[in-house]
């Protein structure tokens, strides 16, 4: 999973930051992005897309790559920005956030000279290459994903203590059967997209057609 960056490494790059974000398809709270800087040639045992191991796993792994980072660099954008600019918007910029937010262990703030990016193109003046499934195939954006996933986790047991009775410290916002069940009767609260809700609930009074989409694993 080292490839593409190594070809990076030999051409002079030394910062080289992977972005990934989480939380696009969800119904409720913040789309979460990470940028991290890892040294170089390093892999550590375990890393992979965060969609394919166990929340126990992601908790191990989110220190290690921690402690291990050169820098790393944390940026969301809310769901009131969410339904004004729309998802694909706002999944870039909480990308250009992580960016700009990219710390070391000092607190120094860290500009890389190259971005790998998951799947999408960010609006920053620094050299960059989209990679289509990127957090299954580079070592460097499946850490970002692990790091981006395990933050949102965390945040999402923070909204449920404060928004009680949706269950989102077990979907995580995502469109689960109980989640709809849960905004039907409670309503939306104030950090549910509404952009995303007028289709599902105009889905749900036809028939309910969606299943459980999202399986906490």
């Amino acid at each position: 999973m080292l490839t593409i960056e190594r070809e990076l490494w030999e051409k002079g790059y030394e910062y080289i930051a992977c972005v990934d974000e989480v939380g696009r398809g969800c119904l409720a709270g913040d789309v979460v992005a990470c940028a991290i800087i890892m040294p170089k040639d390093l892999v550590i045992e375990g890393v992979n897309d965060s969609k394919k191991l166990s929340s126990k796993k992601r908790e191990e792994l989110y220190d290690v790559i921690l402690d291990k980072a050169i820098a790393v660099g944390i940026g969301s954008v809310d769901s009131k920005t969410i339904d004004k600019i729309n998802i694909k918007k706002s999944a870039r910029l909480a990308m250009k956030k992580a960016l700009l937010s990219l710390r070391d262990k000092n607190n120094n703030i860290i500009k890389p000279d190259f971005i790998l990016v998951d799947a999408e193109k960010i609006d920053i003046g620094i050299p960059q290459m989209s990679i289509i499934k990127g957090d299954a195939r580079c070592h460097g954006i499946a850490a970002a994903s692990i790091i981006a996933k395990v933050y949102r986790d965390r945040k999402c047991k923070e909204w449920a203590e404060k928004y009680k009775g949706y269950g989102l410290e077990q979907h995580k916002g995502y469109a689960t059967k109980k989640h709809r069940e849960a905004i039907r009767k409670l309503g939306p609260s104030p950090i549910h997209r509404l952009s995303f809700l007028k289709n599902i609930l105009e889905k749900e009074k036809q028939l309910d057609l969606f299943g459980d989409v999202y399986e906490d694993r």
